[in-house]
């Protein structure tokens, strides 16, 4: 078990001068108070999110990608020294450029779903940060990073579809496999607090009434992210 997170930068991870960085939202089932796979409801849901180490803001354990380490490793490693989890790395939410205000340098970051399965009551950050968890909607809205939110909505429509899918294996003898909707991938520079575009997913607006609804929808996979916004 880790006693200390990683300090220095010795062993950072750069490709093309932009520093690579790993993250995870942590989720659990609700229901139980414990990890439940035979749930199929957002609702049912609850993702951990820590705070910065300034205390001001809400966001998901990430942290630096290192060489001597694979990227699932660093997003476990970043996980528990941050928000004192462990837990089994689900899925690929996608990669992300952006550009740290602190450091005013452009970072790329990848996010993970990891499954919690055991939450410590000492760890690394302990004394550094607080954690909490929240359902879906209350993390997009305690969130200020826009990158993060993506990658929500990416979590959200992963669990969306497996609840139909696993729905539908329930309603017939023999069902036939589906895939996994797909990461998102970058596609543009971005700073912090902008939104960036996802290169797997379309973009479309449908008026209705006196309110816009936007719609991403999955190329490859009948996934809808949906966001309301007044126009």
């Amino acid at each position: 078990m880790i006693s200390a997170s990683r300090t220095g930068r010795q062993l950072q991870r750069y490709i093309d001068g932009c520093r690579q960085v790993v993250g995870c939202i942590p989720y659990r089932f609700r229901k139980l108070g414990k990890s439940n796979t035979n749930s199929n409801s957002i609702e049912d849901i609850e993702v951990l999110l820590v705070s910065s180490q300034k205390g001001k803001a809400w966001l998901f354990p990430k942290g630096g990608w290192e060489n001597d380490e694979s990227i699932e490793i660093a997003a476990r490693r970043e996980t528990l020294e941050e928000a004192g989890v462990v837990g089994d790395v689900k899925s690929e939410l996608g990669r992300w450029r952006y550009k740290s205000k602190s450091q005013e340098k452009y970072h790329e970051g990848y996010m993970f779903s990891l499954l919690v399965k055991e939450q410590l009551d000492v760890w690394p950050e302990k004394n550094a940060r607080r954690r909490v968890w929240m359902t879906v909607n209350e993390a997009r809205e305690k969130c200020p990073h826009s990158w993060m939110i993506e990658a929500l909505d990416v979590f959200e429509s992963q669990i969306g579809y497996l609840g139909r899918q696993q729905q539908d294996e329930q309603n017939s003898n023999d069902p036939a496999p589906a895939p996994a909707p797909a990461p998102a991938t970058v596609s543009s520079e971005i700073e912090d607090g902008k939104s960036c575009g996802l290169e797997f997913l379309k973009m479309k607006k449908k008026k209705k009434g006196g309110e816009g609804e936007m719609m991403m929808i999955c190329c490859n996979l009948p996934v809808v992210i949906r966001r309301r916004h007044s126009t």
